[in-house]
C-alpha cells in the first residue's frame, strides 16, 4: 500500500446522500463537496459515487456552479448506504514488478461493527474492480472474511503501518473480528497490505464513534515523520489519551530500526453540538496531487496546524477547508476521501 502522498491517479468520494449522516444539517453538505472536489480536481480525476441519475445530476449542477473543471470528474453509478469513502471505498495496492500495476485488496465492511445498514457499503470494493478492470485480493481469516476500514491505518509506503489497540483488539466494543488475536490481525496486514511493521497506539480521541480510528490521531507526513495531535488542556477528555500515546511513539521504532520522529499537532477547543462532542481533529487532512487538504474549525489553533503541516509537507500547498458543519457527519477530509494510486 503506498504512502497517501505519492502520485495518485485519482481520488474517490461518495456524493452525499444520507440524511441521517448530517441530521438537520445535510443542506450545506453538498456546497462543502464542491470546494473539495474543486480543489482536488485541480491534480488529479476525481471519481464521484452516485446511487441513480438524478443524483449524478444534483451533483453535477453544484460542481458546475462551484466552477469545478468537469473534464477532471468522472461518475460512478454505484449503490452505498453512506459516504465515508475512506472506510466503504476500495484500498488499493500497487507494484512495479514485472510491470507496474494496481489492484484492490478487498476487505470487509460491516458498518463500524455498530449500525446495522452496510451490505451496498460492503459491496463497493467489488464494484470498483469490475469498474477498472483491475484484480481484486480477497482477505480472510481463520475462514472468515477480515473486516477493515481504511481510516483505521496509516501507511508510510515503506513498510511501516500505524493503528490502533482501541479499533482492531477490543474484544467487547465495536468488534470487527471476534477471536482474533493481535499476531492474527497483524499477519493479516502483512500478508495483504506488504508492511513488515505495525505499530500499536492506545485510544483514539473523544467523539470518535468508530472506537478509535487512527486518521483523527496520528498520520504520517513522511516515510520517517509524523504529526500527533496534542491536548495542552490537562482537563479536557483527551489529555491523557495523546500524552499516553505520545509515551508510546517515543520508545516505537520505523521499519529499518530508527526512531520516529514526532511532531504535535494542535487539537482545536472542544466543538459540541445538540450536546454531543464530535471528533473535530486537525489529523483528518487528506494529502492530493494538488495540495493537502485540512479541515478547519474557526478556532484560534486553525493557523497553527496549517502552518505546522505547512512546514513539514512542502512540496505542495496546504490548504484549509472549513469543516464545522461537515464534522456533525462524526468525520471530516481524510474520512470522505480515498486515493488511487497511480501505476
Amino acid at each position: 500500500m503506498p504512502a497517501e502522498w505519492q502520485r495518485h491517479e485519482a481520488t474517490w468520494l461518495v456524493w452525499p446522500h444520507r440524511n441521517s449522516d448530517w441530521p438537520k444539517k445535510l443542506a450545506p453538505i453538498p456546497w462543502v463537496y464542491a470546494e473539495i472536489v474543486r480543489k482536488l480536481a485541480d491534480g488529479e480525476v476525481v471519481r464521484i459515487l452516485v446511487a441513480s441519475a438524478g443524483h449524478e445530476a444534483q451533483a453535477r449542477r453544484i460542481l458546475e456552479r462551484a466552477g469545478v473543471d468537469s473534464s477532471r470528474i468522472e461518475f460512478l453509478r454505484f449503490p452505498t448506504d453512506r459516504g465515508w469513502t475512506r472506510d466503504t471505498g476500495p484500498i488499493f495496492l500497487r507494484r512495479q514488478k514485472p510491470k507496474p500495476e494496481v489492484a484492490i485488496v478487498r476487505f470487509h465492511f460491516n458498518g463500524w461493527a455498530r449500525y446495522p445498514d452496510w451490505k451496498k457499503d460492503d459491496r463497493v470494493a467489488e464494484r470498483a474492480a469490475r469498474a477498472l478492470g483491475i484484480p481484486l485480493f480477497p482477505v480472510t481469516r481463520k475462514g472468515r472474511p477480515f473486516v477493515l476500514e481504511g481510516g483505521s491505518i496509516d501507511v508510510n509506503g515503506r513498510g511501516t503501518l500505524l493503528t490502533t489497540e482501541e479499533c482492531l483488539l477490543d474484544p467487547e466494543v465495536q468488534v470487527r473480528n471476534p477471536g482474533l488475536s493481535r499476531g492474527d490481525v497483524e499477519e493479516v496486514l502483512r500478508g495483504a497490505l506488504g508492511v513488515t511493521n505495525v505499530l500499536w497506539l492506545g485510544r483514539g480521541i473523544a467523539g470518535d464513534d468508530t472506537h478509535g480510528h487512527v486518521d483523527d490521531l496520528c498520520r504520517f507526513v513522511g516515510p520517517r515523520t509524523v504529526v500527533l495531535c496534542h491536548e495542552s488542556r490537562t482537563d479536557d477528555a483527551n489529555y491523557r489519551t495523546l500524552e499516553e500515546n505520545r509515551e508510546r511513539l517515543e520508545g516505537m521504532r520505523l521499519e529499518d530500526g530508527s526512531k520516529i520522529e514526532v511532531v504535535a499537532l494542535p487539537m482545536p477547543q472542544p466543538l459540541i453540538f445538540d450536546g454531543m462532542r464530535l471528533p473535530a481533529s486537525y489529523a483528518n487532512f487528506y494529502v492530493a496531487n494538488a495540495g493537502v487538504l485540512v479541515p478547519t474549525f474557526n478556532d484560534p489553533a486553525d493557523r497553527e496546524a496549517l502552518g505546522i503541516l505547512a512546514e513539514l509537507i512542502t512540496d505542495r500547498p496546504v490548504v484549509g477547508i472549513h469543516a464545522v458543519d461537515l464534522v456533525w457527519g462524526l468525520g471530516t477530509l481524510h474520512c470522505l476521501t480515498q486515493q488511487q494510486p497511480a501505476p
